[in-house]
């Protein structure tokens, strides 16, 4: 037994449980993992072999004799008549029947309510006013001839099996005696994950699926690969989770059911989580909106009322791509439908998003066999914490950069807060912790504003997101690692003939595109390819190619257009749809191929020429230099012309290039190769 075992069972005795256990049971038992758990903390709670081996008999004979299924109801409920007792184990909540005053238990498998309960289990036992918890139950059958409205069934004893309640001090107090890496060990291994295969970096990833159930209202979103355990932890690990599968719903069913005025999920349970988002539709119009109302406040609006909930929202799926190719034509949150995606306030809502595609494929090893806190156990101290608040445990040390708008700030603050109780629940953490914690927060929420730029435009320009430590003034910027490297526009000098410019393409989205010439000896021909059937992109080539042959002795002598043949492809590098705002950029690429001379280097050529030789001005300029910068390009040709749109581009953004001004075709050609 390693030393982390140990300090779990001098701190947690009975609270624990060994994990390879619950696998061995829960693939012949259908039953919820914390009941499972909870029986094997009660009879597998030792290092004894023998008595680990006689405890789990113990627990598969009370699973196959008292668990109920839904389907045999009938069946226990005759025995029960038959034999006049009989014990179950069954998922009990308790309501106050305040006309006769009097508890009375419903239960959910075997199909009976109404049942009195003793007073002492509603007062002893405070979940079973909650929703209800897991017991074991011994039932008594007795029908009263003279007074047939009475309920026959007798509740003789009832004994969760479930905590019935939590002190959160001992869980504090237990806490204290483990080291941050431990502790970190200790809750994935309560989740079933063996830390050893998994990196620090991962930790933390797995960790933040956590937060939704231990902070209210939180809004998480995850998309990644298959089989990289998504909707594990909302399904399996917290009796206080749903998990919605195949994300169809209904306003009635998710808010509010006006017809019998009762609230929905987001008001029973701790998480509402979304499998599979692209599946997500709403058979009311304003679904979507109603959806976005609540998560920005915690509350919306049904009818006359408002109604106010603390249900945290998680949306998991899958990404069919590599992220870079996705990053590269899209936005990463492609897969949602198309509804939520044309919304970009929706995603505005988003605290945090997940890089699933950092976390590995499980396998077979990466599920532990050691010791960890029994589910329930561990789902009772989250949810307790969700009473309380973190949420300014960095003032101390760090304030936020000035790039943050108020939701940025709420995004990071919140998840900043649930990774602190998740790690530091006992409030003891250094400087150095919370900064880790800071970090992370301040990366999820930038990948999720990072995505909004792409959809949204110059609306979410600010996303150098930052914090200034109090004591040095030093200000840290906190980059979203799919972002570096694999810049569209390369640096360095490129061959002759290749350039890079940016416009608005047929789908409606900015992107970039490369245009590569060849010049070959020949007798004046003019070849494109990549340009498909688009017919104002063939024009646009050929206006350019039509100017060099009026007006190449302008540029220089050594262009040759009656020897030479001139080749040219084009390739839209975002996948945003050709565009034919191509003109200006043709025609430096054909001097480029013709001159044999290469374009300056990080070079972006805006703005365009009509047949008639006048210089156009660059549309939505801001917009256009904020993709040339995430393009990597660290110069811009731009049209005098344009210098009037420059007071609506942000001094910061315009602060990130060298721009170099044209009045005319030739003085860009001559600028764009670096001629004096």
């Amino acid at each position: 037994m390693n030393a982390l075992s140990e300090k779990l069972i001098e701190n947690f005795a009975g609270k624990i449980v060994r994990k390879d256990l619950t696998k061995k049971i829960k693939e012949g038992a259908n039953v919820p993992i914390y009941v499972l758990e909870y029986l094997l903390g009660m009879y597998c709670s030792t290092t004894d072999e023998d008595l680990v081996t006689q405890g789990i008999v113990t627990v598969k004979n009370i699973l196959s004799d008292n668990f109920v299924r839904p389907d045999e109801a009938q069946k226990i409920i005759s025995k029960l008549r038959e034999r006049g007792s009989y014990t179950v184990i069954d998922n009990v909540s308790v309501k106050l029947n305040f006309r006769n005053d009097v508890y009375e238990a419903e239960f959910s498998n075997l199909g009976i309510k109404n049942v009195p309960v003793p007073e002492q289990y509603a007062s002893d036992y405070e979940r079973l006013l909650c929703g209800g918890i897991w017991c074991i139950i011994q039932l008594e059958y007795f029908f009263d001839e003279g007074d047939k409205s009475r309920c026959p069934f007798i509740i003789q004893k009832l004994t969760p099996i479930q905590m019935p309640n939590l002190d959160l001090d001992e869980v504090i107090r237990g806490r204290e005696c483990f080291t941050k890496d431990e502790w970190i060990d200790v809750l994935l291994r309560s989740i079933g994950m063996e830390p050893d295969k998994f990196n620090d970096r991962v930790k933390w990833l797995l960790l933040t699926r956590m937060i939704p159930l231990v902070e209210n209202n939180f809004n998480l979103c995850e998309l990644g690969p298959r089989g990289t355990g998504k909707s594990h932890v909302y399904k399996e690990i917290s009796p206080n989770s749903i998990l919605v599968s195949g994300g169809q719903t209904t306003v009635a069913n998710l808010f509010y059911n006006m017809s019998n005025k009762t609230v929905g999920l987001v008001g029973m349970w701790d998480c509402v989580a979304f499998d599979e988002v692209a599946g997500i539709t709403f058979k009311d119009k304003d679904g979507v909106q109603i959806m976005k109302d609540y998560m920005a406040s915690g509350s919306f609006s049904r009818g006359k009322e408002e109604k106010n909930a603390s249900a945290s929202m998680v949306f998991v799926g899958n990404i069919n791509q590599s992220v870079n190719v996705l990053l590269k034509t899209s936005h990463l949150f492609e897969p949602f439908p198309e509804a939520m995606v044309c919304d970009s306030a929706f995603f505005d809502r988003m605290h945090c998003y997940v890089p699933g595609w950092e976390i590995p494929k499980y396998r077979p090893e990466f599920f532990t066999n050691d010791y960890g806190l029994i589910t329930d156990y561990l789902s009772e101290f989250l949810r307790e914490l969700r009473k309380t608040s973190y949420s300014d445990m960095f003032d101390a040390y760090f304030k936020l950069g000035n790039n943050l708008n108020q939701r940025d700030v709420i995004a990071v603050r919140k998840m900043a807060s649930g990774l602190m109780k998740l790690v530091y629940p006992h409030g003891k953490c250094d400087k150095g912790g919370v900064e880790e914690i800071l970090r992370l927060a301040l990366e999820s929420r930038r990948r999720v504003k990072e995505q909004l730029k792409k959809i949204g435009g110059m609306e979410f320009y600010d996303v150098n997101f930052s914090y200034i430590d109090n004591e040095s003034f030093s200000e840290e910027f906190v980059p979203v690692p799919e972002q570096g490297g694999g810049k569209l526009i390369p640096e360095g000098l490129h061959k002759p003939g290749q350039v890079y410019t940016v416009s608005r393409g047929k789908s409606g989205m900015i992107g970039v595109f490369k245009l590569e010439t060849e010049m070959v000896a020949g007798s004046g021909k003019f070849e494109r390819t990549g340009f498909g059937s688009d017919r104002d992109a063939k024009e646009a080539i050929e206006t350019a190619y039509r100017y060099l042959k009026a007006n190449n002795r302008n540029i220089s002598g050594t262009i040759s257009m009656t020897t030479k043949d001139y080749l040219m492809h084009l390739q839209d590098l975002n996948g945003s749809g050709i565009t034919s705002q191509l003109t200006l950029a043709a025609l430096v690429a054909l001097c480029s191929a013709a001159m044999k001379k290469p374009v300056i280097s990080s070079l972006a050529i805006l703005g365009n020429l009509s047949i008639g030789g006048t210089i156009m001005k660059v549309e939505e300029l801001a917009n256009v230099l904020q993709v040339c910068l995430d393009s990597g390009a660290k110069k811009v040709l731009l049209p005098i012309a344009s210098t009037v749109d420059m007071v609506l581009v942000p001094p910061e953004l315009m602060g990130k290039f060298n721009l170099i001004f044209y009045q005319s075709p030739e003085d860009a050609v001559f600028k764009a190769l670096g001629v004096e």
